[in-house]
């Protein structure tokens, strides 16, 4: 992700915290405006917990959702740990009124030190031990995210992907923290091998007994969302700790989505896995009274583009999510769609225009056009195919910068 001009660095006075602002203002985001923050957060072992900030610009108050990265397998690897891996995923909280707070753990990236977390030999680990660790470290950024002046501390959500799952589960239960009203685990667990052991981690049954003491413990609705193809932890694992965790009491529910990729452990970070991942969110919060909706989805210029009923020829769930990956996107971006129903999406690269045409007419029947370009609707009804309509988006059809942001393209 590119960023846009620094717009502030101030010390923050009560904890001494050094912060860097920069705003989400290039050519490559769309939506409601952003402000990335970094911070260093003093944790009471005497160390420092680097934490980057996510946030919608306003005065708030806001949800916040603290969210948790994974456990790569090298010491290298985990050096260059950075919010960067999730901050697709971070960016679709934010556009919906949530401060995004990403911590950095003992022993990645910019926090450094040795790994607080780890469990020990796989034939007798310690995950107890373990998750006490790295829980330390989430309760100092959720704490401090509490304080905030533009933040609502009723309304805590704790996050995480694989890892970072599983230790928001171990969080909420052994602490309690205040404010908290969900848990999302996304492809959640630890001692995965996909190369060694695919689907099947080494530690199955420790990692069950820890679940069985946490579902007796967490007091708030918590989802558990897997890909049927993770190799990481596979279906019958994953059922399986959740039927332990649900054993004591917990309520919470268990969604397994469609295989994604070659590997859907990483879904959740992937762009286009948020045509799975969103809506199951978006259901889970409002079976729980929690806002989720985009900050500009009353704002009359951007309606046309953020309506689903709108897109024409599209009868399929498919493509319609496929469209939310599209809104959920970097730019340059565009959304075609075929005479037949069929569709094509591309975001992040020069060439989307020609990629999203491309992906559709690889499935389609019909002949394909542009429906969406950026931040703009392009399709006129009497569009089959070819010329963009300008007059919407003067810019359409014309290539754009190149972007730092991974591209991504797809078809339905």
């Amino acid at each position: 992700m590119k960023q846009g001009h620094k717009v502030a660095r101030a010390l923050a006075l009560l904890c001494t915290l050094l912060v860097s602002a920069s705003a989400f203002a290039d050519e490559s985001y769309y939506g409601p405006r952003l402000i990335e923050e970094q911070v260093r957060v003093p944790a009471a072992g005497g160390y420092e917990v680097a934490t980057t900030i996510l946030r919608p610009d306003g005065n708030g108050p806001y949800g916040v959702v603290v969210l948790n990265h994974g456990v790569s397998a090298s010491a290298r690897e985990r050096a260059r740990e950075s919010a960067e891996l999730l901050i697709n995923s971070a960016q679709v909280f934010a556009r919906r009124g949530y401060v995004v707070v990403m911590p950095l753990r003992r022993g990645f990236g910019a926090t450094g030190g040795a790994m607080a977390e780890d469990p020990g030999s796989c034939a007798n680990p310690d995950y107890f031990k373990a998750e006490k660790a790295a829980a330390d470290d989430v309760m100092t950024a959720y704490t401090y995210a509490r304080g905030l002046p533009y933040v609502d501390p009723s309304r805590m959500v704790l996050a995480g992907q694989s890892a970072g799952g599983m230790v928001s589960l171990f969080t909420a239960g052994t602490r309690a923290p205040q404010g908290l009203v969900a848990v999302l685990s996304f492809a959640g667990g630890r001692g995965g091998d996909p190369e060694t052991s695919p689907g099947v981690p080494c530690a199955v049954e420790p990692i069950a007994k820890v679940l069985d003491s946490l579902g007796k413990q967490t007091r708030v609705p918590v989802l558990f969302n897997y890909a049927e193809n993770d190799l990481f932890f596979s279906p019958r694992i994953t059922r399986q700790w959740f039927d332990r965790y649900t054993a004591g009491g917990a309520n919470a529910e268990y969604i397994l989505q469609p295989a994604f990729g070659k590997d859907g452990h990483y879904m959740f970070s992937d762009v286009v896995g948020v045509r799975y991942w969103l809506p199951t969110v978006e259901r889970f919060f409002a079976s729980h009274n929690l806002p989720f909706e985009r900050l500009d989805a009353a704002d009359p210029v951007r309606k046309p583009l953020l309506a689903f009923d709108r897109l024409p020829n599209v009868k399929s769930d498919g493509c319609k999510s496929l469209y939310r990956a599209f809104l959920e996107s970097p730019g340059p971006r565009a959304y075609a769609v075929s005479e037949d129903g069929r569709c094509g999406f591309a975001g992040g690269q020069r060439d989307a225009q020609e990629s999203a045409m491309k992906q559709c007419s690889t499935v389609a029947k019909g002949a394909c056009a542009l429906y969406a370009v950026d931040e703009a609707v392009v399709w006129k009804d009497t569009t089959l195919a070819g010329e963009p309509d300008r007059t919407q988006n003067p810019s359409a059809g014309l290539s754009a910068p190149g972007t730092k942001v991974i591209p991504v393209s797809h078809s339905k």
